[in-house]
């Protein structure tokens, strides 16, 4: 399998969260109050201005206790639950094998949350970060999650989150090397830990996050078989009044040139054509009531003019006739 990819090696993580902050600094997330909760684990959860963290754990193990740190962000499915449930096309998958999200493109419906087999997105105001400016559509909830650093990883460079780990928990590189080196490392960990295993390598057709893991899955937080569900149909009336408008003004396509019928699980539903008229059969309504709209506030704004000018020149006889009776 081609494409880009990181290794998390839990056995070398020393949960200094150094990746957390490195996220938050690069992306330029606002920090989350938090109180003491008993725990060094902090935030509670992922949010909108959370994107990455440690989760801490404890496990008996020969009559003491010791730590198990599982990293949890966006795993990057090659085969994703929330691309094939998103109605508009809002979650992508790119060349490098990661999943992005077109805020701008999301009207905040949940479902990528609802169906994400490991729970990650999560739904926030829009505009949380200036580095992801939404600008169609009205003040509303869009969906945030891990975006692969795809700036920087465009450039050249590693994920934020992989560039400032100390130990070298994080390792990023091309996924075929990535399995190979976690075979091996989960080979060596087998005299120590028997239950260690290499989380991703296959799941969900391969995970672009993949994990080495000193216990079972479930242990560590994690689902021990991820698989995709079944997703209630989508239903175009349920589309926000704004996102209907913006593609009716042509500021929004009804799907994008690279939509694909196969990202859908529901055979019923194919992407419609891009077409000079919407395709949506909500939008004729709309469009005569945008039209009518349109007209009246031309007409208003007519009217307003005309009043204007009867004004000033209302105004102008006036004062000449007034000038007039002074001299």
């Amino acid at each position: 399998m081609v494409g880009k990819a990181i290794l998390f090696d839990s056995t070398k993580c020393i949960a200094c969260r150094a990746c957390q902050v490195a996220c938050k600094q690069w992306w330029e997330l606002p920090a989350v109050p938090t109180t003491n909760r008993g725990t060094y684990e902090n935030p509670p959860d992922l949010s909108p201005e959370t994107w990455n963290k440690i989760r801490f754990g404890e496990i008996g193990h020969d009559g003491t206790l010791r730590w198990l740190f599982t990293r949890q962000a966006c795993m990057h499915c090659t085969t994703a639950a929330c691309v094939w449930v998103c109605p508009t096309y809002a979650r992508m998958y790119q060349a490098l094998g990661y999943v992005t999200i077109d805020q701008e493109r999301c009207i905040g419906c949940g479902r990528c949350i609802e169906y994400c087999p490991f729970g990650v997105p999560r739904l926030g105001s829009h505009n949380i970060t200036p580095r992801i400016m939404v600008q169609s559509g009205t003040p509303r909830m869009v969906a945030y999650k891990c975006k692969f650093c795809e700036d920087r990883v465009a450039d050249g460079l590693t994920p934020a989150c992989v560039k400032t780990c100390p130990p070298g928990a994080l390792q990023f590189g091309e996924r075929a090397d990535l399995v190979e080196q976690g075979r091996a490392r989960v080979a060596s960990l087998r005299s120590i830990y028997p239950k260690a295993y290499l989380y991703g390598e296959n799941e969900l057709g391969g995970l672009h996050i993949m994990y080495v893991l000193a216990e079972e899955p479930h242990i560590q937080g994690l689902p021990d078989k991820p698989r995709l569900g079944t997703y209630p149909e989508f239903d175009e009336n349920t589309f926000p009044d704004w996102y209907v408008q913006a593609i009716a003004d042509g500021r929004l396509p009804v799907f994008p040139r690279e939509a694909r019928p196969d990202w859908y699980m529901q055979p019923k539903l194919v992407p419609v054509p891009r077409q000079p008229e919407p395709a949506l059969p909500a939008l004729s309504a709309r469009q005569g009531i945008a039209g009518w709209g349109t007209l009246a506030l031309w007409g208003w704004l007519a009217l307003g003019a005309a009043t204007g000018l009867s004004w000033i020149i209302w105004r102008r006889i006036t004062q000449q006739g007034k000038e007039q009776k002074d001299g």
